[in-house]
């Protein structure tokens, strides 16, 4: 039973790689705009700028894109290059180390091309000056000898354009931010839209799937397209191995349970969340430090994996004092046989975060 706990953590974690399934993630992302699902505003905008760029036949503004992970960012910056019809480099935040191998990539790249930088709030800030000029003026200042006796020299550099991608716009320095000429922000899927991005998924791997099974996998997708595609290929191993290959709606809501992924889209860890704050703690508050001393998890990963779906789900509640459960949050659990003490508190003595009052009124 662990093992299924952990391939399910796996499944619904959006920032998770899969090595091995890397080639087959790819071949399911889609190579223009036209192909892309979803973000509708988003590809508008940036339609209208990449068609300006090619009648220019210039590089295009710097673009920055932040939003939750798995939304597709990355699939985009590949877009981007393929509608421009120019080379794209993947870099990294974390990976750039030192000012020298910023200098590298920067000097490989041909006329036009495109440097998506992943994680681009990781950049450490010796990194960040070299690339100030280099996106403004397309010029690298490199600075020659040591002591009194060094002396700047300035590098001119082929335009290109700087595709940066970030799940914390925030950590992000102004200097930084305000190089790019465009920023979009990446929203949660629709069902429709995943229920789409399932099927179109399906036709590439060639399952054959009913449209409610679709939609039962697409529900459980956390709005986000990677994790249904994760998804998709569990439901049809399931197919194939206690069928014969074709995922009906009770296939897939068969494949779900022993994945034990409710029909809210929560896994195990997920429940476990709601239920410390309920039973150990009364319905909350409580602080995210105490929550993830419970749990044996880090903070910031409560904070940036599993509170974010809580919160659009109304299962999770941010307050000055702590996080709370919601009585949705009670009432999913309760439906799941999990015994639900009353809440330690009234929802009268609870001050919503956006109505807090009072300079000591912080979230623990």
């Amino acid at each position: 039973m662990a093992d299924v706990t952990d391939d399910a953590l796996r499944l619904l974690a959006a920032d998770a790689e899969d090595p091995a399934e890397v080639a087959i993630e790819g071949s399911l992302r889609p190579r223009s705009l036209d192909e892309y699902i979803g973000q509708r505003e988003v590809k508008t905008n940036l339609g209208v700028l990449l068609q300006a760029a090619r009648a220019r036949e210039e590089a295009a503004d710097h673009v920055l894109l932040y939003g939750p992970p798995g939304l597709g960012k990355t699939t985009l910056a590949t877009i981007i290059a393929r509608e421009l019809g120019v080379n794209v480099r993947y870099t990294s935040g974390p990976a750039i180390e030192r000012p020298g191998d910023l200098a590298a990539v920067l000097t490989s790249l041909d006329e036009r091309d495109v440097l998506f930088i992943d994680e681009i709030h990781r950049l450490n800030h010796a990194v960040e000056e070299i690339l100030y000029p280099a996106m403004e003026d397309f010029a690298l200042d490199v600075m020659i000898g040591k002591g009194p006796s060094a002396r700047s020299l300035r590098l001119t550099l082929k335009p290109f354009t700087v595709v940066g991608a970030t799940t914390r716009a925030g950590r992000i320095s102004s200097p930084l931010r305000d190089r790019f000429g465009a920023t979009y922000r990446l929203d949660f899927y629709t069902e429709r839209e995943l229920t789409e991005i399932v099927e179109r998924s399906a036709g590439i791997l060639g399952v054959r799937i009913d449209s409610g099974a679709a939609v039962a996998i697409a529900r459980r997708g956390r709005g986000t397209p990677r994790i249904v595609n994760r998804l998709l290929k569990r439901v049809r191993d399931h197919a194939e191995v206690h069928g014969d290959g074709h995922v009906t709606e009770q296939v897939a809501r068969e494949a779900m349970r022993l994945l034990e992924i409710d029909d809210e889209g929560l896994d195990s860890t997920d429940r476990k969340l709601l239920a410390a704050i309920i039973q150990k703690f009364g319905s909350g508050p409580v602080g995210v430090a105490a929550l993830a001393a419970v749990l044996s998890e880090e903070i910031e990963t409560i904070e940036d994996v599993y509170e974010p779906f809580l919160l659009r789900l109304g299962f999770l509640d941010r307050t000055p004092q702590g996080r709370i459960a919601t009585d949705a949050a009670r009432g999913h659990l309760a439906a799941l046989g999990y015994e639900i003490p009353p809440p330690r508190r009234g929802d009268s003595d609870i001050l919503p975060l956006w109505e807090a009052a009072g300079p000591g009124a912080v979230d623990e």
